[in-house]
Parts: C-alpha cells; structure tokens; sequence
C-alpha cells in the first residue's frame, strides 16, 4: 500500500475555469501509480472543483454565464461584503459545486471520460493563488 500526497499551485487571473488535468497525469506517470484512488481537494471557499467537458469551450462559457445568473454580483442582494462585490457570490457557487473530488486509477491511468477533463472553477473576478490538494491510496 502506497500513500503519497502532492500540492498544485494555480494562479488564477479572474473567472474561468483552469484546466489541469495534465499536471494530475504527469504526477500520477512520474510516481508509477498503478492501481488506487485519487482524492484532489481544495482548500478554499471561494473556487471549486468540477470534472468537466474539455472538448468545447463554449460549455465553460456558458456554466460561468448560468452561474452568474444564478449568484449575480450585486452588493445589495448580500450582507457578506467584506472582499467586494464578487466575494458572497464567490462563496454560493463554491457551496453549488464540489471542493473535493475523488477518481480511480486503474493500471496507472486516471479514469476520466473521452471529453472529461479536471479543472479549478475560479468564483473570483481578481488574481488569486490556489492549491489544489492530490492525495494518492493505492499500489
């Protein structure tokens, strides 16, 4: 049984989604990892993490547009205004998505779907530096 653990830094330059799927595949290759479960996590309330589709990027487009819609930056509808005008909003589209996502490795691939890809959902319309956690169990 092997556990290992890895830290990915994504700078963020506003919202989008920030692909990084390849980053997970090279440490999964780079560690031999053969056969186990991956948990990734983030350790932030105002970015999630989604499993997504990488083949079209009008799908991107349109999540941040519904979820705009669904959580608008306006000031008055919130009392949590502490960081501005994006800042509650950023917090309702966290809680809507996921901040932990778990996936399987089987004979040292990473079992995603033909148009799936992995990606930091960022809820923040400033820079912002986050860190997605990998947290390999397995052989």
């Amino acid at each position: 049984m092997k556990q290992e653990f890895y830290n990915l830094q994504i700078n963020t330059n506003g919202q989008k989604l920030y692909e990084f799927t390849n980053d997970t595949i090279e440490w999964i290759n780079n560690n031999n990892f053969k056969n186990g479960m991956l948990n990734l996590s983030i350790q932030h309330t105002s970015a999630s993490l989604i499993v997504q589709e990488n083949a079209d990027p009008d799908v991107q487009t349109d999540l941040i547009n519904y979820f705009n819609k669904l959580a608008p930056m306006d000031e008055k509808l919130y009392i949590h205004t502490t960081e501005g005008k994006d800042d509650m909003p950023a917090h309702i589209k966290s809680a809507l998505t996921n901040n932990q996502i778990s996936l399987s490795i089987k004979e040292g691939e990473l079992l995603l779907g033909t148009w799936q890809g992995l990606y930091l959902f960022e809820h923040r319309i400033h820079q912002q530096k986050r860190l997605i956690i990998h947290h390999y169990l397995g052989d």
